[in-house]
């Protein structure tokens, strides 16, 4: 009984999470927060949300292509076994919450085709696990933040069209796992032939940036 308990109360923490992200949306084309995320359902069957089987806590946020206005809520942090977050092609607005750090389960964030702003997070190099990292189509500021070469897990970063700056941290030459890169679209300047030296790299554009030094044929 102590167990279940202490499941019930857990997954009690995930719904007053996603009650909050929901209280920051200020527009739902398909009223499907509205309409479904309700207490008088079990916040695993919500459109949208997935539970662990062992756990039974929420481990994916699932909205893309829903027409959701607002901003992203910091009380995701508290979705302590959260693995996806998939909130690509809305208009969501702002920063970043600096919150999602503590998610040290996420395996994939997937934030392309919104109106997100300020920089890209350092603190995306303390999560353990991540291997998708999709930030396109956004209007971030400022540099890569060289703390991204510590996601040894990282598989696919995907940054394009933004407004990024300045050089790109030779420690993205430490992603040995790194398969796609895509940085085209932004500000920036140097020297990229330490890229062309990462054997795992299947997949790089860097066009429309003002990037300098010998590209390999």
């Amino acid at each position: 009984m102590a167990c279940f308990a202490r499941t019930e109360t857990n997954l009690d923490s995930d719904q007053s999470a996603l009650l909050a992200f929901k209280a920051q949306i200020r527009f739902d084309r398909q009223n499907i927060l509205v309409k479904n995320w309700s207490t008088t359902t079990p916040v695993c069957n919500w459109i949208g949300i997935s539970c662990g089987v062992r756990h039974e806590r929420v481990t994916t946020l699932n909205l893309p292509n829903m027409g959701l206005n607002g901003t992203i809520s910091p009380y995701l942090g508290n979705l302590s076994f959260l693995a996806s977050l998939k909130l690509s092609n809305n208009t969501f607005h702002g920063h970043v919450p600096e919150e999602l750090g503590h998610l040290r389960r996420l395996k994939e964030i997937d934030l392309g085709y919104n109106s997100l702003s300020g920089e890209v997070p350092s603190w995306f190099g303390i999560l353990p696990k991540l291997e998708v990292l999709n930030m396109h189509y956004n209007s971030f500021t400022g540099v890569i933040p060289p703390s991204l070469g510590n996601i040894t897990s990282l598989v696919v970063m995907r940054l394009s069209t933004n407004h990024l700056q300045g050089h790109i941290p030779k420690a993205i030459g430490n992603l040995s796992s790194l398969k796609i890169l895509r940085l085209g679209g932004n500000q920036l300047s140097g020297s990229v032939q330490f890229i062309f030296n990462m054997s795992s790299l299947e997949q790089i554009i860097l066009t429309k940036n003002s990037l300098s030094g010998p590209i390999p044929g």
